[in-house]
């Protein structure tokens, strides 16, 4: 029989409490566990940022975290962001300014840019493009991410 570990952590505002493999990824745990789909697996590496969440109110590469280490942590994923039925800011703006195409990397970009806006309301150009480099995207240029980000900030900001 495999041993388990008991973890117990808040995503998007609900406390779970679940018994995991020691080895297992919070990536892993998310998609096959909680059914929450929208990070992605890709590079299985930390490399892409496909998978990111937010930890604790640190961006986080959930393939690389394991299970174990997310107890008594506060995790947000990109389907806790919606409130009321409607979407977050940066959900919006990433639709009306186009900056999906495949949609692949649209998840890790989005909590990456949440925990940046959390933490600067008022983030620079330059700071925007130093926080998404960290994510890869293959098909926007990254210029509408950019834009985005900047349109969800001054909405934010009133």
């Amino acid at each position: 029989m495999m041993k388990t570990t008991r973890v117990s952590f808040e995503i998007n505002n609900e406390k779970v409490s679940l018994d995991v493999r020691p080895y297992e990824t919070l990536l892993e745990t998310l998609r096959e566990r909680l059914n929450l789909t929208g990070a992605k697996e890709a590079c299985g590496m930390g490399s892409c940022g496909a998978c990111t969440v937010v930890m604790n109110g640190v961006p986080v590469r959930s393939c690389l975290v394991l299970t174990p280490e997310a107890e008594g942590t506060v995790i947000a994923t990109v389907e806790g962001l919606r409130q009321d039925g409607k979407l977050h800011p940066l959900q919006q703006a990433f639709m009306e300014k186009g900056a999906v195409q495949c949609g692949f990397c649209t998840s890790g970009m989005i909590m990456t840019a949440k925990a940046l806006l959390d933490r600067n309301k008022k983030p620079t150009k330059k700071d925007i493009i130093k926080t998404i480099s960290s994510n890869i995207c293959r098909c926007t240029g990254y210029k509408k991410i950019i834009e985005a980000v900047e349109d969800a900030a001054k909405k934010a900001n009133g």
